[in-house]
């Protein structure tokens, strides 16, 4: 199992010094969230969690990823990267496959894809971007991706997106994954249709697992059961050397923590995360 180092709600200035310590210490990779913006008013519910109010200060930093992926990747060889997710319909699909391949070809293919649709309606708008049929513009945005990254001469025609052949340089020299996020019955049929993996937001172990068998159900339903896929799970019911060993029995192949939060320290200092980072790795990842 490999893990993942979520920067949400972390001062910027941390990022690139968390990034090298986490690589020394053997983790899997960072994980970066995304918003373009935070309104000063969001009347939109949050869907995680039980109020659906946003729970996080106005002034929290929410750098754009790609930047934040190319800081990090600069400082690193090894430890890779993923977007815990990037708002794929609030975009044009061109514009995020040049960044997405710009990303991938500089950090040498150490980086994943990770999708949602978003749920902030107030953001969308602040963006002339269409709330609506964000599903729909996701599925489409991803194929176009996908043509891109090849790097050819490709035009599309398609529901909500057209253009002439065009081509994107540079290109990876291998696909990056697209990893689909989200926990709706359409959420876990589009990962099983669409993605190389499934992000999931924090869950008990039975009602993951239990997602987890959907997607697999579905999977199998599409033909696409022998493809390589990637599970990208959090559960809060897991803790220690047995629990995660539970966890990837239960096909998470990668799962985000912050071991800060894990020893229950409210330290929120550069130093006190660096210091966690390596105790947590000393108490897990060296025992497993």
């Amino acid at each position: 199992m490999q893990f993942f180092i979520p920067m949400a709600f972390s001062d910027v200035d941390h990022y690139v010094a968390m990034a090298r310590r986490a690589e020394e210490c053997g983790y899997g990779g960072i994980a970066v969230c995304d918003h373009v913006a935070m309104p000063g008013l969001i009347e939109s519910r949050y869907p995680y969690v039980p109020d659906g109010k946003p729970f996080w200060e106005p002034t929290v930093d929410w750098p754009e990823p790609w930047s934040a992926i190319s800081a990090m990747a600069a400082v690193t060889e090894r430890i890779r990267f993923v977007t815990y997710v990037y708002i794929m319909p609030l975009r044009h699909p061109v514009t995020t496959a040049k960044a997405v391949a710009t990303a991938a070809r500089l950090s040498g293919n150490r980086l994943s894809l990770g999708i949602g649709l978003g749920w902030m309606r107030e953001e969308f708008e602040a963006l002339g971007m269409s709330f609506k049929a964000r599903g729909a513009r996701t599925e489409e945005g991803v194929e176009i991706l996908r043509k891109l990254m090849s790097g050819e001469l490709v035009g599309h025609e398609g529901a909500h997106y057209s253009f002439e052949p065009l081509r994107i340089r540079p290109v990876p020299d291998r696909p990056v994954p697209v990893l689909v996020g989200g926990v709706s019955e359409k959420a876990l049929e589009r990962a099983a249709r669409l993605g190389d993996g499934w992000m999931s937001v924090s869950h008990g172990f039975e009602e993951l697992t239990g997602m987890i068998s959907k997607i697999e159900e579905g999977r199998k339903a599409a033909g696409r059961d022998g493809l390589p896929f990637e599970v990208f799970g959090a559960c809060d019911e897991v803790r220690g050397v047995d629990g995660y060993r539970r966890l990837e029995e239960a096909g998470v192949a990668s799962t985000p923590v912050l071991p800060w939060r894990y020893y229950g320290d409210d330290d929120e200092s550069l130093d006190g995360k660096l210091a966690a980072i390596e105790r947590f790795a000393d108490d897990v990842l060296a025992r497993l």
